[in-house]
């Protein structure tokens, strides 16, 4: 059977972009495998790694690290409507920006749609 383990993001600053993630959902860090170029977190099912723009270089991705746009959603599930709710002006006060604010997907879930400090397209949801 397959896993997801980890959904890694390149970012400009992986100190401060993990420490967004992490200081907002309370994941935990995973210093194990901290590096120069390299923070993880622990979502408590899987976790998100943040990669230092140098990790193109070190994987053979140059000639692809145009990372303009949307380029993938990370989906952020918690307890409550009431939580979604709670946690989206502190994620704006941190740096985030309000795309879509809360409301019921056609799908039963009660969702906001947000950019993290670097742009990168995120959701706090909650299935109802």
């Amino acid at each position: 059977m397959s896993t997801l383990s980890y959904v890694n993001v390149f970012a400009r600053d992986i100190e401060a972009l993990s420490g967004f993630y992490r200081e907002l959902f309370g994941f935990k860090n995973i210093p194990e495998i901290a590096s120069p170029i390299f923070r993880g977190l622990d979502t408590g099912k899987s976790c998100i790694g943040f990669n230092a723009p140098e990790a193109y270089d070190l994987l053979h991705l140059d000639e692809f690290a145009d990372t303009r746009g949307c380029k993938f959603l990370l989906n952020i599930d918690v307890d409550s409507k009431d939580e979604v709710d709670r946690l989206v002006p502190i994620a704006v006060a941190m740096g985030a920006t309000l795309i879509k604010a809360p409301y019921e997907t056609y799908y039963h879930w009660y969702q906001a749609v947000l950019l993290d400090p670097e742009n990168n397209v995120f959701r706090i949801n909650h299935m109802l």
